[in-house]
């Protein structure tokens, strides 16, 4: 059964093995043992409860419960931008005209912002090409706002997610290759360290302050603007069923879009039911339902059988022993 659980200490080889997987301009996932080993230590604080709230980053792995082996992760930060800034290109749009000549054009710039101060993030999400199929990316992604809806108190109003941009097969970044790098003197792997490793001043120091015209870019460039990296066109499709949708903003280095919903009309926060389980041998339920616990610390999330009998929810033995869940506590469900 696959189980999405929260990530410790312990799971610092998977989590390096993923990031190495996860391949160029993965931010949130470097191949540093240090970095990593840093951010379990801080998931596991954050689902104890031992740092302030607006501090918290909640890692989740998804893992074979018969196996133990850990084939996804995914992640939920409570705030971006309250120490370290979280800075962004916004795409604007410009209008020129001369009346005389009856001459109007509209055109595009980058600004560099630093609009998405205190809002959450979800994020860091990637699995196994192996598992990739088979609702087990759907189940990690929807057990980020399991968690949120699950003490929604805990997160900010709005919701962010950014995603990968373009890059070639061979690895390189078009947006890197003809704009940032140009402002960024140094490799793009390295710049991308910087970004999860510092204060980000660098990118106060050397980022365009002024406009950037679009259309005065090279065409590979312009191309790839709030595109999205084709491993994370799946990605992209799931945060729009669930409300996502694109706010302008573009990733500095590698012009990814980032999206936004308010954290109570994302559907799966929304529509979840909090019921009291019931277990017994056999459920009878044609589909599978979305269950996870309806608290932070301890979080765990499946997608098994689940018959719901008014407030009640029949789960068998199997699933409450996976959510470590016994008759009549609560759980949250998504049919």
């Amino acid at each position: 059964m696959l189980v999405v659980r929260p990530a410790g200490p312990g799971d610092l080889d998977s989590l390096l093995e993923l990031a190495i997987l996860s391949g160029p301009g993965f931010t949130s996932l470097p191949e540093d043992p240090d970095q990593l080993s840093e951010r379990l230590d801080l998931s596991r604080d954050s689902f104890m409860g031992k740092i302030e709230a607006q501090e918290r980053w909640y890692t989740l792995m998804l893992e074979e419960s018969e196996t133990g082996d850990v084939d996804g992760v995914g992640s939920v930060k409570a705030a971006v931008g309250l120490n370290r800034p979280f800075f962004s290109f916004r795409v604007v749009n410009n209008t020129q005209s001369s009346p005389s000549l009856g001459i109007k054009l509209e055109q595009k710039t980058l600004v560099l912002v630093n609009e998405c101060t205190g809002w959450s993030e979800v994020g860091s999400l990637f699995l196994k090409a192996d598992r990739r199929k088979g609702g087990a990316g759907r189940l990690l992604s929807q057990s980020r706002y399991m968690l949120i809806g699950a003490e929604p108190d805990l997160f900010a109003d709005t919701v962010l997610a950014e995603l990968r941009g373009v890059f070639t097969p061979d690895g390189a970044c078009p947006f890197w290759d003809h704009v940032a790098h140009k402002f960024f003197p140094m490799e793009f792997d390295e710049a991308d360290r910087m970004t999860g490793s510092t204060d980000k001043q660098f990118i106060l120091d050397l980022a365009p302050r002024h406009p950037v015209y679009i259309e005065l870019l090279p065409e590979p460039a312009r191309a790839v603007i709030g595109k999205v990296h084709p491993q994370g066109v799946p990605a992209m499709a799931l945060l729009e069923s669930e409300g996502f949708r694109p706010n302008g903003l573009v990733d500095i280095f590698d012009a990814g879009p980032t999206v936004t919903c308010r954290r109570d009309d994302i559907r799966t926060v929304r529509d979840a039911r909090r019921l009291t389980v019931k277990i017994e041998t056999e459920v009878e339920a044609e589909l599978p339902s979305l269950i996870s616990t309806d608290h932070v610390t301890g979080f765990r999330a499946v997608r098994q059988k689940a018959a719901i009998d008014d407030e009640t929810v029949i789960l068998n033995a199997e699933t409450a022993a996976a959510l470590k869940v016994r008759a009549g506590d609560t759980v949250r469900v998504k049919s």
